[in-house]
């Protein structure tokens, strides 16, 4: 009998707020232990939570971005829980009435599971929640730092559609990018931002019936989630074909040796005991507000890829820059609709002019940081610091499709402007770089390399047909550099064929 994996995620993201989710606290990584706390955060008796209000509005910014309904109607709970990192020894999060509900992600996936190149995972929900502390197991005693303690957290729970760990690693990939590009989180994983909860079962193919559910807990990883997946899933198929009854449980990924290991049977809702908080109101967003909060929704990442590959002709490698650095791609966007060539524009916007900045900002930094400033305070040099305007790139651009400089001297002329700001054809005067289209200098050139190497004349003649690069490099010598290359070729294969 065959078996397939029913896989769904729980992703926690913390959202990018200044402050915490109940109080005034800083939501900043790196502090010192247990210094951005307060009697609120601690869980102290006698405090009372105040909501976040950009927590609030980056919730239902997020059920947007996800194609999600936004309830008129939501509330917190308490999930009662008895661990050191929860001082409070409950949790509010949102239960039975979340702030976004039945949404879906759609990415690029051509596994098991896709459509025409395409996959999709529905949403459940989006709810809103604080994040609990962090504890740090020591040799000989263990430590609570609170300072993640009521950050907020949003829990972005998916229906059971992955089939596999590739599936399960793009979807997560997809969701990372849409909430960064949509301003709701930074999704640093090294600090903490993301983390993942796997539930996985496994059925006989053709059923329907959902197996016992394995929940993985706390992965910090997209690659540890595939590697888990592909570890956990034919763990449970084989005890499956053996006749072994798995139970609902929770497990622990160990990544060094490539195992889950079981912690503990898995709670029910009832165990944690929900009831309303009764120190906060309900949440009924006003269509005001929520018109305000929907006009921050963001172009999704691969809708811009896609508008970027119609739109201007772009190949995907090309598109994909520019919706991984938005920046480059608005500029390169601005200058787009008055060419007639955008490829060309994308060219140089992607292998020249980024990495001009990026070698101006290794050399910057450097020289920054030798004179004692530290890496956090150095300047970098970005798109509106440049020295000249978008239009003369647009210029450089028509100057080399005229074929009034070529490549080579092109590459020079973006050089200098990028020191200088100069316009380009100052620049073509200025170092005497116009391209020689006269057909009579030209033949005088390739008269002039045919007579003095006779060998890869006669290496042409023989059928030998590289040959004539080498001929090429002759006559663009002799023209230092100037001569249209495409004349210089034809005139050549003329003069050699008679």
């Amino acid at each position: 009998m065959e078996y397939e994996a029913v896989i769904g995620l729980e992703t926690h993201v913390q959202l990018k707020t200044k402050s915490k989710m109940w109080c005034g606290c800083a939501n900043a990584f790196g502090s010192e232990p247990n210094t951005n706390v307060c009697p609120v955060c601690l869980g102290m008796p006698g405090v009372l939570p105040v909501p976040n209000d950009e927590a609030l509005r980056l919730t239902v910014l997020t059920g947007y971005l996800l194609n999600c309904e936004i309830p008129r109607f939501a509330k917190f709970d308490r999930k009662s829980y008895f661990y050191p990192d929860a001082s409070k020894n409950y949790q509010l999060t949102q239960f039975d009435k979340p702030s976004t509900a039945n949404g879906f992600v759609d990415f690029e996936f051509s596994g098991l599971g896709s459509v025409e190149g395409m996959g999709r995972v529905r949403i459940t929900r989006a709810h809103l929640e604080e994040d609990v502390g962090k504890n740090s197991h020591l040799e000989r005693f263990s430590g609570v730092d609170f300072n993640r303690a009521g950050v907020p957290l949003l829990e972005i729970v998916s229906e059971p559609d992955i089939t596999g760990s590739d599936m399960a690693y793009e979807y997560l990939n997809a969701l990372k990018d849409i909430l960064i590009h949509g301003g709701v989180s930074d999704c640093d994983m090294e600090k903490g931002m993301v983390r993942c909860d796997v539930n996985v079962s496994v059925r006989p193919v053709g059923t329907r019936e959902l197996g016992a559910k394995i929940e993985i807990k706390n992965m910090n990883s997209f690659s540890g989630v595939r590697r888990a997946l592909d570890y956990e899933i034919p763990r449970q198929i084989a005890a499956v074909k053996r006749g072994d009854k798995l139970i609902q449980s929770t497990r622990r990924w160990d990544d060094v040796a490539g195992i889950t290991e079981e912690m503990r049977t898995k709670e029910h809702a009832h165990d944690y005991r929900y009831f309303p908080d009764p120190d906060l109101m309900p949440l009924a967003p006003t269509e005001a507000w929520l018109a305000e909060v929907k006009s921050r929704v963001v172009e999704l990442p691969l809708a811009r890829k896609r508008r970027f590959m119609q739109a201007y002709q772009l190949p995907a490698p090309d598109a994909e820059s520019f919706v991984n650095d938005v920046p480059l791609g608005n500029y390169f966007e601005a200058m787009a609709g008055l060419s007639k060539s955008p490829k060309a524009v994308a060219n140089w916007v992607i292998n020249n002019l980024r990495a001009k900045i990026a070698e101006a900002n290794t050399r910057d930094a450097a020289e920054q940081m030798s004179m004692g400033i530290e890496p956090g305070e150095v300047k970098r040099l970005t798109l509106t610091d440049l020295k000249f305007k978008p239009e003369a790139l647009l210029e450089l651009v028509g100057l080399v499709e005229a074929k009034a400089i070529s490549n080579a001297a092109a590459q020079q002329v973006f050089g200098e402007m990028f020191d200088t700001g100069k316009a380009p054809a100052a620049i073509v005067q200025e170092k005497g770089l116009a391209q020689v289209s006269d057909t009579g200098a030209i033949e005088t050139f390739c008269d002039e390399a045919i007579a003095a190497n006779p060998a890869p004349v006669a290496d042409y003649k023989a059928g030998k047909v590289a040959a004539l690069n080498s001929l090429k490099g002759q006559v663009m010598k002799l023209s230092k550099g100037k001569a249209n290359p495409a004349l210089v070729g034809e005139i050549l294969e003329r003069k050699l064929k008679a």
